[in-house]
């Protein structure tokens, strides 16, 4: 299991988060206030915010627009994530990706299967890179918020975590523009 490294100094990530919702305002956005109460209990920078339709094109316009903004590190997504036919989220996220993260979807359905039981199977989390940009994309309901905050990325978006977090290759992600 992983630990946290205290002698070690903290470094804010700036995560923006996007809800995926046909009905959700930022009134009753629970799990969109979900992530950002947790993201900001951190110590991390809340770069964005906002509550997209499920539109598969204009979801992943917005995700390119927010990966290729420079003060942006992470984009977490709630919603849009199920088996309906307006659950549009994950392909929008897979339009974007240069490289899936397989295990985080993994990982999260662990999680879910000890909260959930077998419900679990009808979550479709995932994770990707694109742009320099970590790309997260979790269930609208604010349990599944939590449970993908305090169990995955919560650790993997602090620099201290040990043996390894998602920060301390930022530097990395997208080098392969930088070779010649």
């Amino acid at each position: 299991m992983g630990r946290i490294d205290e002698t070690m100094d903290f470094v804010p990530v700036r995560i923006a988060v996007m809800t995926v919702s046909d009905s959700r305002t930022v009134a009753d956005d629970k799990s969109g206030n979900t992530l950002v109460d947790r993201l900001k209990g951190a110590g991390h920078q809340l770069a964005a915010r906002m509550i997209l339709k499920d539109e598969r094109d204009e979801i992943a316009e917005q995700l390119r627009l927010w990966c290729a903004d420079p003060e942006i590190d992470v984009i977490l997504t709630t919603g849009g994530t199920g088996l309906t036919g307006r659950d549009v989220t994950v392909e929008a996220h897979r339009d974007v990706y240069e490289k899936e993260i397989e295990a985080f979807g993994t990982v999260f359905t662990m999680v879910s299967l000890n909260k959930i039981g077998t419900s679990a199977v009808q979550s479709r989390a995932t994770g990707g890179v694109s742009n320099g940009t970590y790309l997260f994309a979790l269930p609208g309901s604010p349990g599944a918020c939590k449970d993908g905050w305090d169990e995955i990325l919560a650790a993997q978006l602090d620099y201290r975590h040990r043996p390894c977090n998602f920060v301390e290759i930022f530097p990395r992600l997208d080098e392969h523009k930088r070779r010649k």
